[in-house]
């Protein structure tokens, strides 16, 4: 909902394991992104799935609510790309003009509300 992000849509994928509950889903962007949570294969940093912070009675929604929040507020706890997350913090008008393009450039349409 936020820029640079706000003007695309992306496509991401839970994976849940047979032993879910207990064990926690898998977040995947398939969309590419310009985020410093977020690694070139679309592996998200998300303590909240991480094994050592899991509980069985998290739901699926409460982790894309976790997601939602951490794509359109990045944390600089919560970094795959270092270098995406030095520029956020040292040039964050270059950041912001980057993630801008890279999202015009590979996110879909957002849909009409």
């Amino acid at each position: 909902n936020n820029p640079p992000y706000n003007a695309g849509a992306f496509r991401f994928e839970l994976t849940f394991s047979p032993n879910h509950p207990l064990e926690p889903p898998r977040a995947t962007l398939r969309t590419p992104i310009y985020h410093p949570s977020v690694d070139p294969e679309g592996r998200v940093c998300q303590p909240l799935t991480s094994h050592a912070r899991w509980e069985h009675t998290t739901r699926a929604i409460q982790v894309l609510q976790d997601l939602l929040l951490q794509l359109d507020s990045p944390d600089p706890q919560r970094v795959l790309r270092p270098d995406l997350a030095r520029e956020l913090q040292e040039r964050p008008e270059e950041f912001q003009r980057r993630a801008e393009e890279h999202t015009r450039l590979h996110a879909e349409p957002r849909p009409e509300p």
